[in-house]
């Protein structure tokens, strides 16, 4: 199988300029640029440029993924939406870490999984469904810091006895997004699950009125409105919206609530949900299986029944297609000799029905295919056996 990677840049925050773009295009010839984005693929060969420099310089957000199992997810976000101290307090691992770029806060996140068997991305999408969770992020929404620290959990890089930090709420109730964050990341369903028992609902969480905010906005000093109006009319407004949020104090979000389980805590809880689900999921076969057996029984039931009612017509109806002499009509007439047989079980007619499929075997003898599909259906055995 050849390598095949796919790298995929988007600028969110402001437009990449054309002298930015020529540099772009100058390490790659087949990438496709724009103002926002650079989307390049590769089965031979590979970027010839550090995703990390890209991320300081130009882009807002990365994407990657390779065949033998490799994922990759970068964030960039001003210093002053994220707080340095608080990413480096989740990311605390090689799958999940952080590093500033003069003002700004980047995130770098993996994931690994050599098997290579799970269920292909679709690459032109995947980036597309998480860059929102960036602006949650952006407003105060935690909830991407903790599943990237579980990530390291995960990845078994922590101490079984380190604290978890701060728990932010709505672990349970996932956005679109966040979900598909984890997913592509390869976060462990069980791992989130246990981590959310511990986290608050979002039904408690409420944004601000417009009353609220209305009588907020009246309180605001003159000059910081007119500061937030330029602000927005020069296009500098993209993080308007999450910076007066958080200095409102409402958010989307409400506050964390301290972590106070261990890694080890968390991973035994993992495990119990996972063996539970196993059990749960081994009872559902089995109840089906047997569904399946007694339905299976009760249409071999009706047909004894049925051929009870005229079992001549049935050793007649055998005849006529074992005379076809076709493989095909060999195997109905094999499936209709076992329901003799079961029959004769059934009825107590057991040495009848031995007298007769050897009267049967002994008139076609000469048909060793036939007599061969007898004996693997446990009908007839052959003096040679």
């Amino acid at each position: 199988m050849s390598e095949y990677q796919y790298y995929e840049f988007v600028a969110i925050d402001r437009p990449l300029t054309a002298t930015e773009q020529n540099e772009l295009r100058a390490v790659s010839t087949r990438g496709r640029i724009s103002a926002s984005s650079f989307v390049n693929d590769y089965q031979w060969g590979d970027l010839k440029a550090d995703p990390r420099d890209w991320m300081q310089r130009y882009f807002d957000a990365h994407l990657y993924l390779a065949n033998w199992g490799t994922r990759r997810i970068m964030l960039r976000l001003p210093a002053s939406l994220l707080d340095p101290a608080l990413a480096a307090t989740y990311c605390v691992g090689d799958a999940a870490s952080s590093f500033v770029s003069g003002e700004h806060v980047i995130l770098d996140l993996h994931s690994e999984d050599e098997d290579g068997d799970e269920e292909w991305w679709e690459e032109e999408a995947a980036l597309a469904s998480i860059v929102p969770a960036r602006a949650e992020l952006a407003a105060g929404d935690n909830r991407l810091l903790y599943l990237a620290w579980l990530l390291c959990v995960q990845n078994q890089e922590l101490d079984e006895d380190a604290l978890e930090p701060p728990v932010p709420p709505g672990l349970a109730q996932l956005s679109g997004p966040l979900r598909s964050f984890a997913e592509f990341l390869r976060l462990d369903l069980d791992l989130l699950e246990t981590a959310a028992q511990a986290s608050a609902s979002l039904a408690a969480t409420k944004a601000p009125s417009a009353a609220a905010l209305a009588k907020w906005v009246k309180r605001l000093p003159a000059a910081e409105k007119d500061e937030a109006i330029v602000r927005l009319l020069r296009g500098d407004g993209v993080h308007l919206r999450a910076e007066l949020l958080r200095r409102y104090g409402g958010g989307a979000t409400i506050e964390s609530v301290d972590g106070g389980r261990t890694v080890g805590e968390l991973l035994a809880g993992a495990e119990t949900r996972w063996t539970a689900r196993q059990q749960q999921t081994a009872k559902r076969e089995a109840a089906e299986q047997a569904r399946r057996e007694a339905a299976a029984a009760a249409a071999r039931e009706q047909r004894l029944d049925e051929l009870a009612a005229d079992p001549e017509r049935a050793w007649q109806r055998v005849a006529e297609l074992i005379a076809t002499k076709k493989p095909k009509e060999y195997d109905a007439a094999v499936a209709l000799l076992t329901d003799l047989k079961a029959l004769g079980e059934r009825d107590g007619q057991r040495k009848a029905f031995r007298g007769r499929i050897h009267q049967l075997c002994q008139e076609h003898a000469r048909k060793p295919s036939l007599l061969d599909r007898l004996e693997r259906a446990g009908l007839y055995v052959s003096t040679a056996s």
